[in-house]
């Protein structure tokens, strides 16, 4: 059996460790309260943002009819290998095949461990100034140059582009807050790699082959036919 004295002078360190303690508490609990209040509202925020937000816009580059059954919407980064296979051997067997069933819109999507993503994307953007947004897009993919100031200026010159002008737009970087626009929507709706689509809403993420597409491109022209 413990000593009576001893187990006095246990009491009394815990009453008193637990008075010293009460004002921490008081303080760490209306703040532990706030942050989780303020994390569940982030974190809420955020899923009922990527609920809501259409992947689907007017002002970013696009083919095919606007009034499509399909619309694909591809979030992208010029400097992505998987993004240039799926260029070279995906998209024009689409445009061609469903010709006037499917509306393709690009999104920026620069990952930050690609350095050329974002000049690449606002390069490709002010040659959507002169009208030749397109065929500058598959330029880059082409890689026929590879990527830097000089191989832009190049694929402009080799298109026919006003060099002056475009030289002065990459120059002003106007185009930058438009493509870091469609960065941060990619990030609400949950893209986290390239390249990562939309089709009608349905996110399909990868590279996939053009069979993977036609299974998702007829169940949905199959709908609207209903």
């Amino acid at each position: 059996m413990l000593n009576p004295k001893y187990n006095a002078r246990m009491t009394t360190t815990r009453t008193r460790v637990k008075r010293r303690a009460s004002p921490l508490t008081a303080i760490f609990i209306p703040v532990a309260f706030f942050v989780g209040l303020g994390a569940g509202y982030f974190l809420w925020g955020n899923a009922a943002a990527s609920s809501t937000l259409d992947p689907v816009t007017r002002d970013d580059p696009a083919q095919g009819p606007k009034n499509a059954a399909v619309t694909i919407v591809e979030f992208s980064d010029y400097q992505c290998p998987y993004c240039k296979i799926w260029h070279d051997e995906v998209l024009s067997r689409i445009l061609a095949e469903y010709e006037g069933q499917v509306r393709f819109i690009y999104r920026d999507y620069p990952l930050t461990g690609h350095p050329e993503a974002l000049p690449a994307a606002e390069a490709a953007n002010c040659a959507g100034e002169q009208d030749a947004y397109w065929e500058f897009h598959s330029a880059i993919f082409s890689s026929q140059y590879g990527y830097g100031r000089s191989a832009y200026e190049q694929y402009a010159i080799d298109l026919g582009l006003d060099s002056d002008a475009f030289v002065e737009c990459i120059d002003s970087g106007r185009f930058k807050d438009e493509i870091m626009g469609d960065f941060r929507d990619g990030l609400r709706l949950g893209v986290n790699s390239t390249p990562t689509f939309f089709i009608n809403g349905t996110q399909v993420v990868g590279a996939q082959p053009y069979e993977v597409f036609k299974q998702y491109i007829d169940s949905e022209l199959a709908l609207a036919n209903k």
